[in-house]
């Protein structure tokens, strides 16, 4: 098992939205982007959502992203694992990040989405009740992982889900 640390959030003071991962896979961690996994429907679904070409240079992406008022972010600091997998997380390593200053700094985030049922498990099992009354009122809806690991929806049913994130 190895230790894996996720990177920086990737939001502006404006953000509307959070998108919320788990923890970066081997791919992306490899290469400092976050979705980098050439099958990760991500980049593809924000293309076809807002327009932002998905083989763009990845800081292009991310600045039109944040343009959108679109942070995204992982619900986990650090943890170990064994693989790519959310499922080979040891749930006894998690340290989730710092998720009340985030929302101090980006006050006008009305909701969370989680990309996935890992991400959304481990924020309600280990951010939720760390945040203030005020948050818990947050719209927290649960996307289909854009992993190519959830072979069980569609690239369809994939973009239709996610289009709620478009506002």
């Amino acid at each position: 098992m190895s230790r894996v640390h996720s990177f920086a959030p990737l939001a502006a003071v404006d953000a509307r939205v959070l998108v919320l991962g788990s923890m970066p896979g081997k791919a992306s961690l490899e290469a400092g982007q976050y979705y980098a996994h050439p099958r990760n429907a991500f980049w593809p679904i924000i293309e076809a959502l807002f327009g932002i070409g998905r083989d763009s240079a990845y800081a292009a992406r991310c600045a039109a992203l944040l343009g959108q008022r679109v942070a995204v972010w992982d619900v986990l600091k650090t943890c170990t694992r064994t693989s790519s997998l959310d499922s080979d997380i040891d749930e006894s390593s998690i340290v989730p990040n710092d998720f009340p200053q985030f929302f101090a700094r980006h006050p006008q985030v009305s909701a969370i989405f989680f990309n996935g049922s890992m991400a959304e498990r481990t924020f309600r099992r280990h951010v939720a009740s760390q945040l203030a009354p005020a948050l818990t009122g947050l719209d927290a809806i649960r996307l289909p992982s854009t992993s190519p690991a959830n072979a069980s929806y569609s690239w369809e049913q994939k973009l239709a889900a996610w289009q709620v994130i478009a506002g």
